[in-house]
């Protein structure tokens, strides 16, 4: 016997008699229901079901009073009867302008939050880097080991025993091991590291080289060692690192930004800038002049016994030693090796500023007319007053190295030759910050 519901009246609208079946969830549980429209006297309907629910209630003034009555609007409680009633949703220029104003707003958050994860990466980067470094170089100087290097690549290597270091670069190729360019200040140019060879470019007054090195980590950097670096192996609070060098280091590798402040960081490194004072400006991409320095007064030839040492010892480049008064291996030694002296393209490019002609060779060329402003630095310390000879960095025998003359009217690169010859007393001695 089916249960009978509140009985009520939609006024105007005309039996439909139709059986509707549906499922709905109470409190109690989900419950499958139908009910049946039965006509009764009147005109009126009458809703039982075999489940009691609440009466369906609905707004009668939204139906038509017209007269023309349907149950059209009549809308139920059931999740799946068909809803028959107008259906509300948006339209699609509304969803388009949803989606734009959700694009917009991405585009002006995402790089906020991706500026903000890379800078927590690299700060623990560093961080990370800066104890790992402290940790060697205390190591250290507990077994007296900080102190007492002559220049920047002993004390590295060195430092390769304490932690691990893949790939050392002298200062004549710093751009093997870092990157090319640093943006120090968003301010001024990038600094091209290539020229970044002494401590003086980090702002120090030490007479030192710099080093690059690639550390296991993935961390690059460029090291100056301090010359007046002390040690104190009883001290577990010295502060090794700080103490003994001074470190600019990209803990992104080569990957951008290579920026000061972002991927990049530094220890006692108070300016990035190339400071090596080239004598000659208009040369300086090709050839940095530092020195220009005069037999005897500038520098000293070498004896014997101080270039055979030289030669075992490999530093300087010089390969083999003949002359108990070798000026040429004392150039050598006053430029501190043969790779700061001007190889035979520089010393054809330097004829060519001196005698502002392009077509200018290694082989003798005549009719020239020497600039004599030009030339003035070179006159000035030349033991001739209206021409001068520069040795170049080339050993051709253990007798003989390059040089160039530059006489008033005629200029060659001479090798093999009687004026050749490493005893001379006459060469000028040009040193290079290539």
């Amino acid at each position: 016997m089916k249960k009978k519901l509140n009985a009520f009246t939609l006024a105007g609208c005309r039996p439909c008699g139709q059986v509707r079946s549906y499922t709905r969830v109470t409190a109690k549980g989900t419950k499958a229901c139908s009910y049946t429209q039965v006509p009764v006297k009147g005109g009126q309907i009458q809703y039982s079901e075999r489940e009691t629910i609440q009466p369906i209630k609905t707004d009668i003034n939204r139906h038509s009073t017209t007269g023309t009555n349907s149950c059209n609007h009549l809308i139920t409680q059931s999740l799946s009867h068909l809803i028959t009633s107008k259906a509300i949703a948006f339209t699609l220029a509304e969803v388009l302008i949803t989606l734009a104003v959700i694009g917009i707003v991405a585009v002006l958050t995402l790089p906020a939050l991706i500026r903000n994860h890379n800078q927590k990466a690299w700060s623990t980067a560093q961080d990370v880097f800066t104890k790992r470094l402290e940790v060697a170089t205390r190591q250290m100087n507990t077994e007296e080991k900080l102190a007492g290097y002559d220049n920047t690549m002993d004390f590295v290597n060195e430092l390769k025993k304490y932690i691990k270091i893949t790939k050392v670069c002298d200062n004549s190729e710093i751009t093997k091991c870092f990157d090319k360019e640093v943006i120090w200040s968003t301010e001024e140019e990038p600094v091209d590291m290539s020229k970044i060879r002494t401590a003086k470019s980090f702002g120090l007054d030490w007479d030192t080289d710099t080093v690059a090195v690639q550390f296991a980590n993935g961390v690059n950097a460029i090291i100056a060692y301090n010359p007046n670096t002390i040690q104190d192996p009883f001290n577990n609070q010295f502060n090794a690192t700080s103490n003994s060098m001074a470190i600019l280091y990209d803990v992104s590798g080569n990957k951008n930004p290579n920026t000061n402040g972002k991927d990049i960081s530094k220890i006692n490194v108070t300016e990035l800038a190339d400071v090596r004072g080239c004598l000659i400006p208009e040369l300086k991409d090709t050839m940095c002049i530092t020195q220009i320095l005069a037999p005897d007064s500038g520098y000293s030839p070498m004896t014997l016994a101080e270039c055979n040492q030289a030669v075992s010892e490999g530093k300087l480049g010089i390969k083999a030693c003949r002359y108990s008064t070798d000026y040429w291996a004392g150039a050598v030694k006053a430029c501190k090796g043969t790779k700061n002296m001007p190889n035979s393209s520089q010393l054809t490019l330097l004829a060519q500023y001196i005698y502002d002609l392009e077509n200018i060779g290694a082989n003798e060329v005549s009719g020239l007319n020497m600039d004599t402003d030009k030339a003035r630095q070179f006159l000035l310390v030349s033991p001739y007053s209206n021409y001068f000879f520069v040795w170049g960095g080339i050993e051709y025998s253990k007798s003989y190295s390059y040089f160039r003359d530059f006489y008033h009217d005629k200029t060659a690169l001479r090798t093999n030759y009687k004026g050749a010859n490493r005893s001379y007393e006459d060469r000028l001695a040009v040193c290079l910050d290539n």
